[in-house]
């Protein structure tokens, strides 16, 4: 089984989602958070089952949370209990539902650049303020500036909520027990409620921790989810998982924030947690093999690239500063090359800096490199 080396690029083209359809025909497209893959054998029954008995309503029940549970137990020992769980429509939802519960308009959300761009846009959407706390020496978190930030956040006396990305997106960083112990350590100290988007977290083969796993962290929220690891954007769903201490915040949750998820999103992620497992190992190990061909591919055609090789997505952190391409290098590439990466303007602390995608095939992702190489 090798999910993504099992498209071609002509079958790719057929694809009719953003990835494959926001640029020309000629551009090959590296960029939004979508994967080149088959859909997983068990959630293709799951769902196909669902539309021949015509079982398309509303979502119902707990399946999604204890499937989560179970994974999350077999895969990383942490226990959840699905009481403290509620279903969402999606991550960003999530959060703003949780940044709901525990903040009031124009409190300060701190967050940590370069990090996934609708983190600023669903803050201020929400009426809240963001206050930046940048990320330090390869890309990991800097709880000195994170001190800071809380300083600077509670200098009004208004409460204040950390927005934590962890796999971090876009650098790939996995936080360390000891850097979260550390965060949770300054929570604690300021005051600050921790909420965690964790939708990368199966992807990482070893050495996830999940935040609230972590002592001192029972009144945070997370925020979990299938979308990335089994390529499920198209079918939204996602949970809201409360520590010990948050619980009844939680309880106050609006019934109507339910009604939001899919049905088909809810039976396909809670079919991913439970019996997708060996898809996922097989995807584990081509992307491995990717990153190796992506560092080669760089090393060949873009020597003036930095690359971390962050093992928490499949999304590489690319500087691009001594090409000489200039604040926005994607341009170059998009325009010249006729390939398709993020900007690293709108992630902030991102000039000189794309995402590149390699949840693709080898072939795709050597071609694109190639024309990479060929625009510098």
């Amino acid at each position: 089984m090798h999910p993504l080396r099992d498209l071609t690029l002509e079958d790719l083209r057929r694809r009719t989602s953003v990835k494959w359809r926001e640029y020309d025909p000629d551009v090959l497209p590296l960029w939004v958070a979508e994967m080149d893959v088959r859909l997983a054998e068990p959630i293709a029954r799951a769902v196909s089952r669902a539309v021949a008995e015509g079982d398309t309503g509303y979502p119902h029940g707990t399946g999604y949370a204890e499937a989560f549970a179970a994974f999350a137990a077999g895969r990383w020992s942490w226990a959840v209990d699905p009481a403290r769980t509620a279903l969402v429509a999606d991550v960003m939802t999530g959060i703003v539902e949780a940044l709901g519960l525990v903040t009031s308009p124009g409190d300060p959300v701190v967050v940590n650049p370069p990090v996934y761009p609708p983190f600023f846009g669903y803050v201020e959407h929400a009426g809240r303020s963001v206050v930046e706390a940048p990320l330090g020496d390869q890309g990991r978190l800097d709880l000195d500036a994170l001190e800071a930030a809380f300083i600077h956040a509670g200098a009004e006396g208004r409460p204040a909520t950390y927005l934590l990305c962890n796999p971090q997106n876009p650098t790939a960083v996995v936080h360390t027990a000891a850097e979260l112990a550390g965060v949770a350590a300054l929570a604690q100290t300021y005051g600050v409620r921790v909420v965690v988007d964790e939708i990368h977290a199966p992807l990482v083969v070893e050495g996830f921790v999940p935040y609230l796993s972590v002592p001192g962290t029972a009144n945070a929220f997370s925020l979990v989810s299938a979308t990335k690891a089994w390529n499920l954007a198209g079918m939204k769903a996602a949970l809201l998982v409360a520590g010990e201490d948050a619980a009844a915040d939680l309880a106050r949750l609006p019934e109507v924030v339910g009604h939001g998820p899919s049905h088909f999103g809810d039976l396909a992620h809670t079919t991913a947690f439970r019996e997708g497992g060996d898809w996922l190992d097989a995807l584990h190990t081509d992307l491995a093999d990717n990153r190796k061909l992506l560092a080669e591919l760089l090393a060949a055609h873009l020597p003036g690239a930095r690359w971390a090789e962050g093992p928490g997505t499949f999304l590489a952190w690319i500087d691009c500063r001594e090409l000489g391409l200039g604040d926005d290098p994607a341009v170059a590439f998009l325009e010249r090359g006729r390939v398709a990466v993020n900007s690293g303007l709108p992630f902030h602390s991102g000039a000189g800096h794309v995402r590149l995608n390699f949840g693709t095939t080898p072939e795709v992702l050597t071609e694109a490199l190639e024309r990479m190489g060929r625009v510098v």
